[in-house]
């Protein structure tokens, strides 16, 4: 196995070379949990791997509970299918509260702020009555806690964790916070090692090829448990090696070859990246610093045949979306073409025509 058929197999699994048919939720569930902190390319990201779907469609899934936006892998928000929202934050909740611990302290949030914080956030949601950041800071200031320096933020982040609030719908151009128990239905229930099987299954299924450390990366578990989950899950996984490490995929899962040159846009922050440790099999690292900005900020990229090839800018009008391609090399006649099918394919998304300069 290659670092080109890591990429052609991991573009196949993660569903950007086929757009596999079926609802937004169900692609959020197939790859286990989305990177979700920009919205806006979160919704692309999903899109791009749900055949037909469009920002509309996306978005509606989301008012209607069928997509979680909540705080989970490493810490940082996801996209969660509404069934796997609570055995995931069971199984991956402790370990972050407990990295954030530290900072807690700093901030002064000790267990009675939090109790008394959760208490207030209560009283004022529940009855299916959502707020806004904004809302909710007011809240907390006339319980007689402080959000100042970051209190606000570790405070809502803490509420999820423990599974009592996560995002709800749009107010607006804002996001807002709900119940947890009020807004999305009961779920699956899983023991401990089933939860870590499944995680691995799902992140291998949809993720694979992929190492040991990227599955640790990606689920934020330590080390051991990640080897865990992945021994666990064994049974539906096999291993591949490339030079002397070993990758698994799905027992059913083999090697496919993309077409060359499939072009693809990917938003920023896109599983494809950032759901790894390691990114060498699709990004050069002499163009790393193109793609990634010094303060971790992945931006959208163009990939062809597998590999980071570009990146690219859109400026979303009322009548269309101009999308301005910046290749790190010049690109053939046929690769061109195959760059317009894929801004059609952003511009159907969005409802709008394109203008590509």
């Amino acid at each position: 196995m290659t670092r080109l058929d890591i990429a052609h197999q991991r573009l196949h699994n993660q569903r950007i070379a086929r757009g596999e048919p079926g609802s937004p939720d169900c692609a959020v569930a197939w790859m286990g949990a989305l990177q979700a902190q920009d919205y806006p390319n979160a919704k692309w990201a999903i899109g791009l791997r749900s055949h037909g779907a469009t920002d509309a469609t996306v978005e509606r899934a989301i008012s209607d509970a069928r997509i979680v936006r909540t705080w989970l892998n490493r810490g940082a928000l996801h996209f969660v299918a509404a069934p796997d929202a609570r055995w995931m934050l069971e199984l991956l909740a402790p370990g972050i509260i407990s990295g954030r611990a530290g900072r807690h302290r700093q901030l002064g949030l000790d267990a009675a702020t939090f109790a008394l914080s959760f208490d207030a956030l209560a009283r004022a949601l529940q009855g299916s009555r959502p707020l806004t950041r904004a809302g909710t800071f007011q809240v907390l200031a006339r319980a007689g806690v402080s959000t100042e320096g970051q209190r606000g933020y570790h405070i809502l982040g803490r509420a999820a964790l423990e599974g009592l609030i996560c995002f709800g719908p749009m107010q607006g151009k804002e996001q807002t916070f709900v119940w947890l128990d009020e807004w999305v239905p009961p779920g699956m229930t899983l023991d401990r090692d089933a939860a870590l099987a499944e995680l691995a299954w799902r992140y291998v299924a949809s993720h694979g090829p992929a190492a040991l450390p990227d599955f640790a990366w990606w689920s934020g578990l330590p080390m051991r448990d990640a080897r865990a989950a992945l021994e666990l899950a064994a049974p539906r996984l096999h291993q591949e090696m490339m030079d002397g490490e070993p990758y698994w995929l799905a027992a059913d899962g083999s090697a496919t070859g993309s077409p060359s040159p499939a072009v693809h846009l990917l938003p920023a922050f896109d599983e494809y990246l950032l759901g790894y440790s390691s990114r060498d099999a699709v990004l050069d690292p002499q163009t790393n610093i193109e793609v990634v900005s010094s303060n971790g900020v992945f931006r959208p990229v163009l990939v062809i045949d597998g590999q980071v090839t570009g990146i690219w800018k859109r400026t979303i009008k009322r009548d269309r979306v101009d999308i301005r391609p910046i290749p790190f090399r010049p690109l053939s006649e046929s690769e061109n073409q195959a760059l317009v099918c894929a801004a059609n394919r952003f511009g159907t998304f969005l409802a709008r025509p394109v203008s590509l300069s």
